[in-house]
């Protein structure tokens, strides 16, 4: 049969620490976050991408149309578009997903 104890609360809580306080030593603790190829499928990435690709098509579209003169405008905006977003699109990535 077993014999049951009471405590009382009051003591059992604030009783006084029968061991000596030793601190831990500080150590380094280095940590991978992996990324998955997925994540890439961010609405925000999707819609730069789609929009980056959409005026390329266009881009072609016009070319095989004979207009030659959009087609050098559209070519001189996708100079300074495509690496701006290319860069911005890099950054959103590495500043939302890893961080």
């Amino acid at each position: 049969m077993r014999k049951t104890q009471w405590f009382d609360f009051r003591n059992f809580i604030h009783k006084p620490s029968l061991s000596s306080s030793i601190k831990p030593r500080p150590f380094k603790a280095y940590s991978f976050v992996p990324f998955s190829p997925l994540a890439m499928l961010d609405p925000t990435i999707l819609t730069l991408g789609g929009i980056v690709l959409g005026i390329a098509i266009i881009e072609r579209i016009l070319e095989r149309w004979g207009v030659i003169d959009l087609v050098d405008q559209f070519s001189k905006v996708m100079r300074f578009i495509l690496p701006v977003t290319f860069y911005g699109a890099l950054f959103y990535f590495f500043a939302t997903f890893m961080f």
